[in-house]
């Protein structure tokens, strides 16, 4: 008989909520966690390195892979482009395993379009407060760009009745195993 496909898992939430954060301490606490690298057209962060934070292209290898489809999802957000590479995500599923991937509100949704039986985690903040102090506690991004993710945040986070699931960031450790949780559970039975 053959193996049943592994369990696509999608965390999405909020810029700011600590969603990489999260899933820097799933990697840490749960190595054998596969975590999906995304591909984007913004410049890398400060420590950021190609192929292990993101894979940083430019417009012109990005657009090269929307139309080759080799993008499970792809959104654009704050002036850049992010996707979700497809063939590593189906390598990982074809093999059993589970796969997470960290990703965008659009993209969240262009996965539950692709793939229905996908998992659909929101993380959230403790409180709207916490969330403007951790965007403006970044010092990465201009006013104007942080302006832009709060009126975009305060969006996402009306959207959080979309998915399947709610894991509240107040501590990371606590939302990091919730998550493990989530990724190792069975998928509930069809009707």
């Amino acid at each position: 008989m053959a193996r049943p496909q592994a369990r696509l898992t999608v965390l999405s939430g909020p810029s700011g909520v600590g969603k990489g954060t999260v899933v820097a301490e799933v990697r840490r606490r749960h190595p054998a966690v596969w975590v999906s690298v995304s591909v984007t057209t913004r410049n890398p962060r400060p420590g950021e390195v190609d192929g292990e934070h993101y894979w940083f292209v430019d417009d012109e290898h990005f657009d090269w892979l929307i139309a080759h489809d080799g993008l499970l999802e792809w959104a654009e957000f704050a002036g850049n482009r992010y996707g979700t590479p497809k063939g590593p995500v189906e390598e990982q599923l074809t093999a059993g395993s589970p796969a997470l991937l960290e990703i965008e509100l659009q993209g969240a949704r262009q996965v539950r379009e692709r793939a229905p039986e996908a998992q659909l985690v929101f993380l959230a903040p403790p409180s709207w407060g916490e969330l403007v102090s951790r965007l403006a506690g970044r010092g990465t991004e201009h006013p104007e760009v942080q302006e832009r993710r709060l009126a975009l945040a305060q969006a996402e986070l009306d959207a959080a009745g979309e998915f399947d699931v709610i894991v509240v960031n107040d501590d990371v450790a606590r939302a990091a195993d919730e998550l493990v949780g989530l990724l190792t559970a069975p998928p509930p039975a069809g009707p």
